[in-house]
């Protein structure tokens, strides 16, 4: 499985790591300089949760990033999954008739 947030859609970025040496020219020295560049990946904080919707009365399992937590603790559960639509909508339950 690949790793993407199912709410946020943040995946895997690649980048480079730079290394340096020497003493800045504002710190009284020659200035800093590039001694090497190596490809890297930035990997994204994910982790599987196990979401009570108290809107469906059930579980519902994702793999979420750490900021997907967050946005679910502000908005709540039941909202952010239907907006990355990874749930249906509610249905209204039936009243019964006495």
């Amino acid at each position: 499985m690949s790793r993407v947030c199912q709410v946020t859609g943040k995946k895997t970025a690649s980048g480079h790591k730079v290394s340096r040496r020497g003493l800045a020219k504002a710190k009284g020295g020659v200035g800093k300089k590039t001694t090497g560049i190596t490809k890297r990946k930035f990997k994204i904080n994910l982790h599987w949760k196990r979401l009570w919707v108290a809107e469906l009365n059930q579980y519902v399992r994702v793999r979420i990033s750490a900021k997907a937590l967050r946005t679910i603790t502000k908005k709540g559960a039941y909202r952010t999954l239907l907006e990355a639509g990874l749930i249906s909508a509610a249905k209204p339950e039936k009243k019964k008739a006495d």
